[in-house]
């Protein structure tokens, strides 16, 4: 398995590397950040992306570098939302989702499959099976992050499905740093979804 992960490392030039592991460690803190409810998940999650959007346009990977553009520029918004509401309970609250939230999700969800399809074509690129997969996990990753801003616990539900989709997605196209970040993403998440419920049902409880 070791020599699968590194096999795709062998002609990459080391600064790609450098740069896929950059990505890798400011990927895992901003989950860790964005489980402590600390405003840091976004400048770290910014640096990630951002750098992603680069090495997926090198790539060649249209649908995960437009996601990841996205991640950048709800990461610059959710940065405001978290400084402009503050990060204490009685500013911005951690709360579930609305009906009307639900049914933005589930658009945010189909205009986003939909949108990376008509880039695809758009640029002439021959759409293989596993891009159908990255079409599908750009448009659960896109209501993610929208409820991530707007601190929904539903979010890290969305962040467990996606990551759970893109580790073999990332293992098959050989970006096997990627792929074992989304591995620690998901445990991250998972720990995350479970502690922001638990204080979603300390506020339930009679003081």
């Amino acid at each position: 398995m070791i020599d699968f992960f590194l096999e795709s490392y062998k002609n990459a030039p080391l600064w790609h590397i450098a740069l896929e592991f950059l990505v890798f460690v400011c990927g895992i803190l901003s989950v860790w950040f964005a489980k402590k409810e600390n405003i840091w998940v976004y400048p770290t999650g910014l640096i990630a992306t951002a750098i992603s959007v680069y090495l997926l346009y090198v790539a060649g990977y249209m649908g995960d570098m437009i996601i990841n553009a996205y991640f950048s520029i709800m990461s610059i918004y959710g940065w405001y939302v978290w400084a402009k509401g503050g990060t204490t309970e009685d500013n911005l609250p951690i709360t579930r989702t609305t009906f009307n939230e639900k049914i933005i999700g589930i658009l945010l969800f189909i205009v986003t499959v939909f949108v990376v399809f008509g880039i695809y074509k758009y640029f002439g690129y021959e759409i293989h099976h596993d891009n159908y997969v990255d079409m599908i996990s750009s448009g659960i990753f896109f209501a993610g992050m929208w409820y991530m801003a707007r601190k929904k616990i539903e979010n890290w539900t969305l962040w467990i499905i996606g990551d759970i989709i893109v580790v073999p997605l990332y293992a098959y196209r050989g970006l096997g740093m990627l792929s074992l970040q989304y591995i620690i993403f998901t445990i991250l998440a998972i720990s995350a979804y479970l502690e922001w419920r638990k204080i979603l049902d300390s506020k339930k409880q009679p003081s």
